[in-house]
Protein backbone atom coordinates (compact mmCIF):
# COMPACT_ATOMS: atom_id res chain seq x y z
CA UNK A 1 0.00 0.00 0.00
CA UNK A 2 1.32 3.19 -0.74
CA UNK A 3 2.84 5.64 1.69
CA UNK A 4 2.17 9.77 1.07
CA UNK A 5 3.59 11.48 4.25
CA UNK A 6 2.73 15.23 4.09
CA UNK A 7 5.92 17.76 5.00
CA UNK A 8 5.41 17.79 8.52
CA UNK A 9 4.36 15.25 11.14
CA UNK A 10 2.75 15.65 14.78
CA UNK A 11 4.23 13.86 18.11
CA UNK A 12 2.72 10.57 17.34
CA UNK A 13 4.15 10.35 13.63
CA UNK A 14 0.69 11.06 11.52
CA UNK A 15 0.28 14.01 9.18
CA UNK A 16 -1.81 16.65 10.49
CA UNK A 17 -5.26 17.47 8.50
CA UNK A 18 -4.23 20.62 6.39
CA UNK A 19 -6.94 22.98 6.71
CA UNK A 20 -6.80 24.26 3.01
CA UNK A 21 -7.52 20.66 2.01
CA UNK A 22 -11.16 19.63 0.22
CA UNK A 23 -13.11 17.48 2.41
CA UNK A 24 -12.39 13.75 1.53
CA UNK A 25 -16.08 13.22 1.94
CA UNK A 26 -19.07 15.37 2.55
CA UNK A 27 -22.43 14.31 3.26
CA UNK A 28 -24.78 17.02 2.77
CA UNK A 29 -28.44 17.30 4.28
CA UNK A 30 -28.87 13.28 3.83
CA UNK A 31 -32.26 12.17 4.61
CA UNK A 32 -33.48 8.59 4.02
CA UNK A 33 -36.97 7.52 5.58
CA UNK A 34 -38.26 3.63 5.91
CA UNK A 35 -42.09 4.05 6.19
CA UNK A 36 -42.87 6.67 9.10
CA UNK A 37 -39.20 6.17 10.58
CA UNK A 38 -36.48 9.22 9.39
CA UNK A 39 -33.67 7.47 10.29
CA UNK A 40 -31.53 10.09 8.85
CA UNK A 41 -33.04 13.75 9.22
CA UNK A 42 -30.66 16.23 7.12
CA UNK A 43 -27.44 14.33 8.31
CA UNK A 44 -23.91 16.29 7.58
CA UNK A 45 -20.88 15.00 7.66
CA UNK A 46 -17.35 15.93 6.79
CA UNK A 47 -14.59 13.38 6.97
CA UNK A 48 -11.18 15.33 5.63
CA UNK A 49 -8.01 13.60 3.88
CA UNK A 50 -6.05 11.62 6.93
CA UNK A 51 -8.40 12.02 9.56
CA UNK A 52 -9.94 9.42 11.80
CA UNK A 53 -13.24 10.99 12.34
CA UNK A 54 -16.16 8.95 14.80
CA UNK A 55 -19.37 8.74 14.36
CA UNK A 56 -20.97 8.45 17.54
CA UNK A 57 -25.04 7.61 18.95
CA UNK A 58 -26.74 5.48 20.61
CA UNK A 59 -28.25 1.99 18.81
CA UNK A 60 -31.28 2.99 16.35
CA UNK A 61 -29.27 6.83 15.97
CA UNK A 62 -28.92 6.07 12.56
CA UNK A 63 -25.52 5.57 12.04
CA UNK A 64 -25.80 2.41 10.61
CA UNK A 65 -28.12 3.79 7.74
CA UNK A 66 -25.49 6.85 7.21
CA UNK A 67 -22.99 4.53 6.31
CA UNK A 68 -24.95 2.16 3.82
CA UNK A 69 -25.68 5.25 2.04
CA UNK A 70 -21.97 6.33 2.10
CA UNK A 71 -21.36 2.52 0.81
CA UNK A 72 -23.72 2.82 -2.10
CA UNK A 73 -26.00 0.29 -0.14
CA UNK A 74 -28.53 2.45 0.49
CA UNK A 75 -30.42 5.45 -1.61
CA UNK A 76 -30.80 8.63 0.08
CA UNK A 77 -34.46 10.50 -0.05
CA UNK A 78 -32.83 13.64 -0.02
CA UNK A 79 -29.30 15.31 0.61
CA UNK A 80 -26.01 14.61 -1.61
CA UNK A 81 -22.11 13.09 -1.24
CA UNK A 82 -19.71 15.05 -2.70
CA UNK A 83 -16.17 12.82 -2.34
CA UNK A 84 -13.02 14.88 -3.10
CA UNK A 85 -14.95 18.20 -4.45
CA UNK A 86 -17.40 17.28 -6.86
CA UNK A 87 -20.74 15.56 -6.01
CA UNK A 88 -21.28 11.90 -6.61
CA UNK A 89 -24.30 9.28 -6.89
CA UNK A 90 -22.80 6.06 -5.47
CA UNK A 91 -25.45 3.40 -6.65
CA UNK A 92 -23.67 0.39 -5.59
CA UNK A 93 -20.44 -0.82 -2.91
CA UNK A 94 -18.83 -1.57 -6.45
CA UNK A 95 -19.16 1.82 -7.42
CA UNK A 96 -17.79 3.11 -3.78
CA UNK A 97 -14.88 0.79 -4.41
CA UNK A 98 -13.86 2.41 -7.31
CA UNK A 99 -14.03 5.67 -5.60
CA UNK A 100 -11.86 4.97 -3.15
CA UNK A 101 -14.79 3.97 0.02
CA UNK A 102 -13.97 0.54 1.74
CA UNK A 103 -16.19 -0.55 4.25
CA UNK A 104 -16.05 -3.43 7.29
CA UNK A 105 -19.38 -4.40 8.92
CA UNK A 106 -20.34 -4.93 11.99
CA UNK A 107 -22.21 -8.27 11.12
CA UNK A 108 -19.53 -10.61 8.88
CA UNK A 109 -20.27 -11.35 5.33
CA UNK A 110 -17.76 -14.43 4.88
CA UNK A 111 -18.79 -17.72 3.39
CA UNK A 112 -18.20 -20.06 6.03
CA UNK A 113 -17.24 -23.03 4.06
CA UNK A 114 -14.39 -20.82 1.59
CA UNK A 115 -10.97 -20.31 2.98
CA UNK A 116 -9.55 -16.70 4.04
CA UNK A 117 -7.78 -16.54 0.82
CA UNK A 118 -10.54 -17.41 -1.00
CA UNK A 119 -13.45 -14.86 0.58
CA UNK A 120 -10.40 -11.94 0.51
CA UNK A 121 -10.61 -12.74 -3.51
CA UNK A 122 -14.41 -12.72 -3.70
CA UNK A 123 -13.76 -8.84 -2.67
CA UNK A 124 -11.22 -7.66 -4.83
CA UNK A 125 -12.33 -6.44 -8.01
CA UNK A 126 -8.75 -6.96 -9.92
CA UNK A 127 -7.50 -9.86 -8.34
CA UNK A 128 -4.91 -12.05 -9.53
CA UNK A 129 -5.18 -16.30 -8.36
CA UNK A 130 -6.02 -17.26 -5.12
CA UNK A 131 -2.37 -18.39 -4.51
CA UNK A 132 -1.30 -15.15 -5.38
CA UNK A 133 -3.86 -13.14 -2.99
CA UNK A 134 -2.57 -15.47 -0.36
CA UNK A 135 0.75 -15.03 -0.33
CA UNK A 136 -0.20 -11.36 -0.62
CA UNK A 137 -3.00 -11.21 2.26
CA UNK A 138 -0.15 -13.35 4.25
CA UNK A 139 2.73 -10.69 4.19
CA UNK A 140 0.30 -7.45 4.43
CA UNK A 141 -1.66 -9.09 7.54
CA UNK A 142 1.35 -9.27 9.20
CA UNK A 143 2.91 -6.24 8.45
CA UNK A 144 -0.07 -4.51 9.81
CA UNK A 145 -0.15 -6.70 13.17
CA UNK A 146 -3.50 -8.98 12.00
CA UNK A 147 -1.81 -12.39 11.41
CA UNK A 148 -4.25 -14.60 9.03
CA UNK A 149 -3.60 -18.27 7.55
CA UNK A 150 -4.63 -18.04 4.51
CA UNK A 151 -5.32 -21.31 3.67
CA UNK A 152 -7.63 -22.06 6.85
CA UNK A 153 -11.80 -22.03 5.94
CA UNK A 154 -13.12 -19.33 7.66
CA UNK A 155 -16.30 -21.92 9.50
CA UNK A 156 -12.77 -22.82 11.94
CA UNK A 157 -12.30 -19.09 12.95
CA UNK A 158 -12.83 -17.39 15.82
CA UNK A 159 -15.19 -14.40 15.93
CA UNK A 160 -11.75 -12.42 16.74
CA UNK A 161 -9.87 -13.64 13.69
CA UNK A 162 -13.30 -13.53 11.48
CA UNK A 163 -12.87 -9.69 11.70
CA UNK A 164 -9.51 -10.04 11.24
CA UNK A 165 -10.61 -11.25 7.85
CA UNK A 166 -12.90 -8.52 7.50
CA UNK A 167 -10.23 -5.41 8.33
CA UNK A 168 -7.85 -7.20 6.04
CA UNK A 169 -10.25 -7.85 3.31
CA UNK A 170 -10.95 -4.64 2.97
CA UNK A 171 -7.51 -2.89 3.50
CA UNK A 172 -6.68 -5.24 0.34
CA UNK A 173 -8.75 -2.95 -1.95
CA UNK A 174 -6.52 -0.09 -1.02
CA UNK A 175 -9.05 2.43 0.34
CA UNK A 176 -8.76 6.23 0.93
CA UNK A 177 -11.74 5.85 2.93
CA UNK A 178 -12.41 2.94 5.37
CA UNK A 179 -15.41 3.08 7.31
CA UNK A 180 -15.17 0.76 10.35
CA UNK A 181 -18.34 -0.61 12.10
CA UNK A 182 -17.65 -1.47 15.76
CA UNK A 183 -14.20 -3.01 14.36
CA UNK A 184 -13.18 -3.83 18.23
CA UNK A 185 -16.59 -5.01 19.43
CA UNK A 186 -15.13 -8.58 19.35
CA UNK A 187 -11.29 -8.10 19.23
CA UNK A 188 -9.39 -9.10 22.27
CA UNK A 189 -7.60 -6.11 23.68
CA UNK A 190 -4.17 -7.30 22.09
CA UNK A 191 -5.68 -7.52 18.83
CA UNK A 192 -7.63 -3.63 19.43
CA UNK A 193 -4.42 -2.45 20.37
CA UNK A 194 -2.83 -4.28 16.66
CA UNK A 195 -6.10 -2.31 14.82
CA UNK A 196 -4.85 0.99 16.43
CA UNK A 197 -1.49 0.56 15.46
CA UNK A 198 -3.00 -0.38 12.02
CA UNK A 199 -5.19 3.14 11.99
CA UNK A 200 -2.13 5.05 12.82
CA UNK A 201 -0.30 4.07 9.74
CA UNK A 202 -3.39 4.55 7.45
CA UNK A 203 -3.70 7.66 8.68
CA UNK A 204 0.38 8.58 8.25
CA UNK A 205 -0.19 7.22 4.72
CA UNK A 206 -2.87 9.95 4.21
CA UNK A 207 -5.81 7.57 4.25
CA UNK A 208 -9.19 8.89 6.44
CA UNK A 209 -10.98 6.64 8.83
CA UNK A 210 -15.01 6.71 9.67
CA UNK A 211 -15.15 4.93 12.97
CA UNK A 212 -17.87 3.59 14.58
CA UNK A 213 -18.08 2.71 18.44
CA UNK A 214 -19.51 2.60 21.22
CA UNK A 215 -16.37 2.32 23.44
CA UNK A 216 -15.91 5.97 23.82
CA UNK A 217 -12.43 5.89 25.35
CA UNK A 218 -11.05 4.36 22.59
CA UNK A 219 -12.56 7.08 20.47
CA UNK A 220 -10.81 9.59 22.77
CA UNK A 221 -7.53 8.07 21.81
CA UNK A 222 -7.55 7.31 18.32
CA UNK A 223 -9.96 9.98 17.19
CA UNK A 224 -9.62 13.94 16.36
CA UNK A 225 -12.83 14.91 14.90
CA UNK A 226 -16.85 13.55 15.60
CA UNK A 227 -20.20 13.86 15.00
CA UNK A 228 -23.07 12.21 17.17
CA UNK A 229 -26.83 11.47 15.79
CA UNK A 230 -29.40 11.15 18.32
CA UNK A 231 -32.87 10.35 16.62
CA UNK A 232 -31.47 10.36 12.79
CA UNK A 233 -30.55 14.08 13.58
CA UNK A 234 -26.80 15.29 14.31
CA UNK A 235 -26.85 17.08 17.62
CA UNK A 236 -23.05 17.78 18.14
CA UNK A 237 -19.84 18.29 16.28
CA UNK A 238 -16.69 18.18 18.55
CA UNK A 239 -12.98 17.02 18.82
CA UNK A 240 -13.64 14.14 21.19
CA UNK A 241 -9.78 14.47 22.67
CA UNK A 242 -11.29 17.58 24.51
CA UNK A 243 -14.38 15.73 26.25
CA UNK A 244 -14.77 13.03 28.53
CA UNK A 245 -16.06 9.41 27.86
CA UNK A 246 -18.99 10.85 29.99
CA UNK A 247 -19.39 14.24 28.22
CA UNK A 248 -19.58 12.08 24.70
CA UNK A 249 -22.05 9.71 26.51
CA UNK A 250 -24.51 12.45 27.36
CA UNK A 251 -24.41 14.22 24.10
CA UNK A 252 -25.24 10.46 22.74
CA UNK A 253 -27.89 9.51 25.27
CA UNK A 254 -29.19 13.00 25.76
CA UNK A 255 -28.98 11.95 29.43
CA UNK A 256 -26.67 10.73 31.97
CA UNK A 257 -25.97 6.95 31.72
CA UNK A 258 -27.71 5.75 34.46
CA UNK A 259 -24.70 3.86 36.97
CA UNK A 260 -24.99 0.23 37.56
CA UNK A 261 -26.00 -1.00 41.41
CA UNK A 262 -23.82 -3.80 42.37
CA UNK A 263 -22.17 -4.87 45.32
CA UNK A 264 -19.84 -7.74 44.56
CA UNK A 265 -21.05 -11.03 47.34
CA UNK A 266 -19.55 -14.19 48.10
CA UNK A 267 -23.33 -16.28 47.25
CA UNK A 268 -24.43 -19.03 50.17
CA UNK A 269 -26.98 -20.81 48.02
CA UNK A 270 -27.19 -23.79 46.78
CA UNK A 271 -24.56 -24.81 43.38
CA UNK A 272 -26.87 -24.61 40.55
CA UNK A 273 -24.12 -25.54 38.08
CA UNK A 274 -21.80 -27.73 38.21
CA UNK A 275 -19.00 -29.12 35.54
CA UNK A 276 -16.47 -31.69 36.75
CA UNK A 277 -13.61 -32.90 34.91
CA UNK A 278 -15.34 -32.23 31.42
CA UNK A 279 -12.80 -33.06 29.13
CA UNK A 280 -13.77 -32.53 25.59
CA UNK A 281 -11.46 -33.71 22.18
CA UNK A 282 -11.38 -30.81 19.64
CA UNK A 283 -14.34 -30.67 17.50
CA UNK A 284 -12.40 -30.12 14.12
CA UNK A 285 -8.93 -29.97 13.02
CA UNK A 286 -8.45 -26.30 14.59
CA UNK A 287 -10.42 -26.72 17.53
CA UNK A 288 -9.39 -26.22 21.10
CA UNK A 289 -10.12 -29.65 23.34
CA UNK A 290 -11.51 -29.04 26.79
CA UNK A 291 -8.87 -30.51 29.76
CA UNK A 292 -10.82 -31.48 33.01
CA UNK A 293 -12.79 -28.66 32.87
CA UNK A 294 -14.07 -28.10 36.59
CA UNK A 295 -16.56 -25.23 38.24
CA UNK A 296 -19.57 -24.36 40.38
CA UNK A 297 -21.59 -21.91 40.05
CA UNK A 298 -24.12 -20.69 43.19
CA UNK A 299 -27.46 -19.03 43.02
CA UNK A 300 -27.13 -15.47 43.87
CA UNK A 301 -24.04 -15.01 41.75
CA UNK A 302 -22.51 -13.91 38.83
CA UNK A 303 -19.08 -16.23 37.34
CA UNK A 304 -17.08 -14.98 34.65
CA UNK A 305 -14.81 -16.42 32.35
CA UNK A 306 -12.07 -14.28 30.55
CA UNK A 307 -9.49 -14.98 28.11
CA UNK A 308 -8.59 -14.37 24.69
CA UNK A 309 -10.65 -15.69 21.82
CA UNK A 310 -9.57 -18.96 20.08
CA UNK A 311 -8.55 -20.65 24.23
CA UNK A 312 -11.81 -22.58 24.06
CA UNK A 313 -14.72 -20.22 25.08
CA UNK A 314 -16.94 -21.20 22.16
CA UNK A 315 -16.24 -25.22 22.76
CA UNK A 316 -17.27 -24.28 26.52
CA UNK A 317 -20.23 -22.66 25.52
CA UNK A 318 -21.17 -25.33 23.19
CA UNK A 319 -20.87 -28.06 26.26
CA UNK A 320 -22.70 -26.01 28.59
CA UNK A 321 -26.13 -25.68 25.99
CA UNK A 322 -25.99 -28.80 24.83
CA UNK A 323 -24.90 -27.81 21.68
CA UNK A 324 -21.87 -30.73 21.95
CA UNK A 325 -22.73 -33.64 24.29
CA UNK A 326 -20.27 -34.56 27.22
CA UNK A 327 -18.64 -37.95 27.45
CA UNK A 328 -20.94 -38.90 30.36
CA UNK A 329 -24.11 -37.14 31.52
CA UNK A 330 -22.50 -36.66 35.35
CA UNK A 331 -19.67 -33.91 33.75
CA UNK A 332 -22.70 -31.40 33.77
CA UNK A 333 -25.26 -31.24 36.43
CA UNK A 334 -28.34 -28.86 36.87
CA UNK A 335 -29.16 -28.36 39.57
CA UNK A 336 -28.31 -31.21 40.88
CA UNK A 337 -29.43 -33.30 37.64
CA UNK A 338 -27.22 -34.35 35.13
CA UNK A 339 -27.78 -33.60 31.94
CA UNK A 340 -23.62 -33.99 30.40
CA UNK A 341 -25.90 -36.49 27.30
CA UNK A 342 -28.97 -33.87 27.14
CA UNK A 343 -29.84 -31.60 24.24
CA UNK A 344 -30.39 -27.85 24.24
CA UNK A 345 -34.47 -28.41 24.49
CA UNK A 346 -33.85 -30.60 28.12
CA UNK A 347 -31.33 -28.27 29.62
CA UNK A 348 -34.16 -25.61 28.77
CA UNK A 349 -36.98 -27.47 30.42
CA UNK A 350 -34.96 -27.49 33.63
CA UNK A 351 -34.39 -23.76 33.73
CA UNK A 352 -31.57 -22.69 31.81
CA UNK A 353 -31.21 -20.37 28.85
CA UNK A 354 -28.21 -19.49 26.34
CA UNK A 355 -27.22 -16.27 24.67
CA UNK A 356 -24.53 -17.32 22.02
CA UNK A 357 -21.59 -14.82 21.40
CA UNK A 358 -22.45 -14.62 17.42
CA UNK A 359 -25.82 -13.30 17.57
CA UNK A 360 -26.74 -13.16 13.78
CA UNK A 361 -26.60 -16.80 12.53
CA UNK A 362 -26.52 -18.48 15.66
CA UNK A 363 -28.32 -16.32 18.45
CA UNK A 364 -30.79 -15.63 15.86
CA UNK A 365 -31.97 -16.69 12.29
CA UNK A 366 -31.42 -13.56 10.16
CA UNK A 367 -34.60 -13.63 7.54
CA UNK A 368 -36.98 -14.98 10.33
CA UNK A 369 -38.96 -12.64 12.11
CA UNK A 370 -38.85 -11.70 15.92
CA UNK A 371 -41.80 -13.24 17.06
CA UNK A 372 -39.99 -16.76 14.59
CA UNK A 373 -37.17 -16.42 16.42
CA UNK A 374 -38.89 -16.41 20.17
CA UNK A 375 -40.24 -19.24 19.04
CA UNK A 376 -37.24 -21.11 17.76
CA UNK A 377 -35.89 -20.22 21.39
CA UNK A 378 -39.06 -20.92 23.60
CA UNK A 379 -41.57 -23.29 22.18
CA UNK A 380 -40.19 -25.96 24.50
CA UNK A 381 -40.23 -23.77 28.06
CA UNK A 382 -42.54 -20.25 27.06
CA UNK A 383 -45.89 -21.91 26.65
CA UNK A 384 -46.07 -20.70 22.72
CA UNK A 385 -47.81 -23.91 21.59
CA UNK A 386 -51.43 -25.38 22.22
CA UNK A 387 -52.00 -28.82 20.73
CA UNK A 388 -49.67 -28.31 18.53
CA UNK A 389 -50.61 -24.86 16.72
CA UNK A 390 -48.59 -21.39 17.68
CA UNK A 391 -50.30 -19.20 20.27
CA UNK A 392 -49.66 -16.50 17.92
CA UNK A 393 -51.43 -14.04 20.87
CA UNK A 394 -48.82 -14.98 23.53
CA UNK A 395 -45.99 -15.12 21.12
CA UNK A 396 -46.73 -11.51 20.25
CA UNK A 397 -47.36 -10.79 24.06
CA UNK A 398 -43.81 -12.20 24.65
CA UNK A 399 -42.02 -9.88 21.95
CA UNK A 400 -43.64 -6.70 22.90
CA UNK A 401 -42.89 -7.65 26.66
CA UNK A 402 -38.95 -8.15 25.73
CA UNK A 403 -38.89 -4.62 23.23
CA UNK A 404 -40.48 -2.74 26.14
CA UNK A 405 -37.88 -4.06 29.04
CA UNK A 406 -34.90 -3.75 26.78
CA UNK A 407 -35.66 -0.69 24.81
CA UNK A 408 -35.50 -2.35 21.26
CA UNK A 409 -36.30 0.04 18.78
CA UNK A 410 -37.22 -1.83 15.33
CA UNK A 411 -39.53 -0.03 13.16
CA UNK A 412 -42.36 -2.02 12.03
CA UNK A 413 -44.10 -4.29 14.62
CA UNK A 414 -42.53 -7.37 13.87
CA UNK A 415 -39.42 -7.12 11.39
CA UNK A 416 -37.00 -9.96 10.30
CA UNK A 417 -34.14 -10.15 12.56
CA UNK A 418 -31.30 -8.58 10.35
CA UNK A 419 -33.34 -5.63 9.98
CA UNK A 420 -32.63 -4.52 13.49
CA UNK A 421 -29.03 -2.24 14.59
CA UNK A 422 -26.69 -4.91 15.86
CA UNK A 423 -26.92 -3.46 19.39
CA UNK A 424 -30.96 -3.69 18.98
CA UNK A 425 -30.82 -7.62 18.20
CA UNK A 426 -28.00 -7.65 20.67
CA UNK A 427 -30.96 -6.33 23.23
CA UNK A 428 -33.68 -8.58 21.52
CA UNK A 429 -31.43 -11.53 21.81
CA UNK A 430 -30.66 -11.41 25.96
CA UNK A 431 -33.79 -9.72 26.58
CA UNK A 432 -35.30 -12.83 25.37
CA UNK A 433 -34.29 -15.34 28.02
CA UNK A 434 -33.88 -13.17 30.50
CA UNK A 435 -37.62 -12.04 30.58
CA UNK A 436 -37.86 -15.68 30.79
CA UNK A 437 -36.56 -15.28 34.52
CA UNK A 438 -34.29 -18.84 34.01
CA UNK A 439 -32.53 -20.68 36.70
CA UNK A 440 -29.40 -20.69 35.07
CA UNK A 441 -28.15 -18.30 32.15
CA UNK A 442 -24.83 -19.02 30.33
CA UNK A 443 -24.26 -15.65 28.01
CA UNK A 444 -20.88 -15.05 26.05
CA UNK A 445 -20.29 -11.38 25.11
CA UNK A 446 -23.51 -9.52 26.25
CA UNK A 447 -22.31 -5.97 25.79
CA UNK A 448 -21.03 -6.80 22.12
CA UNK A 449 -21.11 -3.77 20.10
CA UNK A 450 -24.26 -1.89 22.23
CA UNK A 451 -23.82 2.01 23.41
CA UNK A 452 -23.49 3.09 26.52
CA UNK A 453 -26.94 3.19 27.90
CA UNK A 454 -27.13 -0.20 26.48
CA UNK A 455 -24.56 -2.03 28.19
CA UNK A 456 -25.54 -0.50 31.62
CA UNK A 457 -29.30 -2.14 30.77
CA UNK A 458 -27.65 -5.27 30.18
CA UNK A 459 -25.29 -5.48 32.52
CA UNK A 460 -27.98 -4.54 35.34
CA UNK A 461 -30.27 -6.90 34.09
CA UNK A 462 -27.71 -9.96 34.66
CA UNK A 463 -27.03 -8.77 38.12
CA UNK A 464 -30.49 -8.39 38.75
CA UNK A 465 -31.29 -11.82 37.80
CA UNK A 466 -28.30 -13.46 39.97
CA UNK A 467 -29.67 -11.61 43.26
CA UNK A 468 -33.40 -13.08 42.50
CA UNK A 469 -31.78 -16.39 42.81
CA UNK A 470 -30.51 -17.18 39.08
CA UNK A 471 -26.95 -18.56 38.06
CA UNK A 472 -25.48 -16.47 35.93
CA UNK A 473 -22.21 -17.69 33.76
CA UNK A 474 -20.55 -14.73 31.98
CA UNK A 475 -18.07 -15.45 28.65
CA UNK A 476 -16.35 -12.26 27.76
CA UNK A 477 -13.51 -10.81 26.35
CA UNK A 478 -14.33 -6.96 27.91
CA UNK A 479 -12.02 -7.16 31.41
CA UNK A 480 -14.06 -3.81 32.39
CA UNK A 481 -17.24 -5.70 31.72
CA UNK A 482 -16.40 -8.93 33.88
CA UNK A 483 -15.01 -6.70 36.68
CA UNK A 484 -17.83 -4.44 36.79
CA UNK A 485 -20.59 -7.31 37.09
CA UNK A 486 -18.53 -10.76 38.53
CA UNK A 487 -18.49 -11.51 41.70
CA UNK A 488 -16.18 -14.05 41.16
CA UNK A 489 -13.45 -14.65 37.83
CA UNK A 490 -11.95 -17.51 35.80
CA UNK A 491 -9.74 -17.41 33.13
CA UNK A 492 -9.75 -19.94 29.94
CA UNK A 493 -6.35 -20.51 28.31
CA UNK A 494 -5.50 -23.33 25.83
CA UNK A 495 -8.71 -25.46 26.90
CA UNK A 496 -8.08 -25.23 30.84
CA UNK A 497 -10.15 -23.25 33.21
CA UNK A 498 -8.33 -21.43 36.07
CA UNK A 499 -9.44 -21.48 39.44
CA UNK A 500 -12.41 -19.24 40.72
CA UNK A 501 -11.08 -16.35 42.46
CA UNK A 502 -13.15 -13.75 44.07
CA UNK A 503 -13.28 -10.17 42.06
CA UNK A 504 -12.47 -8.06 44.66
CA UNK A 505 -8.91 -9.91 44.89
CA UNK A 506 -8.59 -10.16 40.99
CA UNK A 507 -6.56 -7.27 39.21
CA UNK A 508 -5.91 -6.67 35.48
CA UNK A 509 -2.03 -7.38 35.93
CA UNK A 510 -2.79 -11.12 37.69
CA UNK A 511 -6.04 -11.60 34.94
CA UNK A 512 -3.31 -11.02 32.23
CA UNK A 513 -0.55 -13.45 33.18
CA UNK A 514 -3.36 -16.03 33.30
CA UNK A 515 -4.43 -15.15 30.17
CA UNK A 516 -1.47 -15.47 28.66
CA UNK A 517 -0.78 -18.65 30.32
CA UNK A 518 1.63 -18.32 33.21
CA UNK A 519 0.57 -19.79 36.59
CA UNK A 520 -1.97 -22.36 34.71
CA UNK A 521 -2.26 -25.73 35.82
CA UNK A 522 -0.52 -28.45 32.82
Amino acid sequence: MPHNPGDRENEKGYTPVMQASPPLLAAEGITKRFGALVANDAVDLTVAPGEIHALLGENGAGKSTLVKIIYGLLRPDAGRLVWRGAPVQVESPRAARALGIGMVFQHFSLFEALTVAENVALALDHAGTVSEIAENLAETSRAYGLPLDPSREVWRLSVGERQRVEIMRCLMQDPSLLVLDEPTSVLTPQEAEGLFATLDRLRAEGRSVLYISHKLEEVRRICEAATILRGGQVVAHCDPRAETAASLARMMMGGDVVPIRHDHIEAQGPVRLAVSALSLPPQHAHGIALEKISLELRAGEVLGIAGVAGNGQDELFAALSGEELAPHAGAIAMDGVAVGRAGINERRKRGAAFVPEERLGHGAAPAMRLSENALLSGHATNGFLRHGLVDRAKLTDFVGKVVRAFDVRKGPADPEARALSGGNLQKFVIGREIVRQPGILVVAQPSWGVDAGAAATIRQALMDLARAGSAVLVISQDLDELLEISDRLCVMFMGRLSPAMPTAHATRESLGLLMGGAGMAA
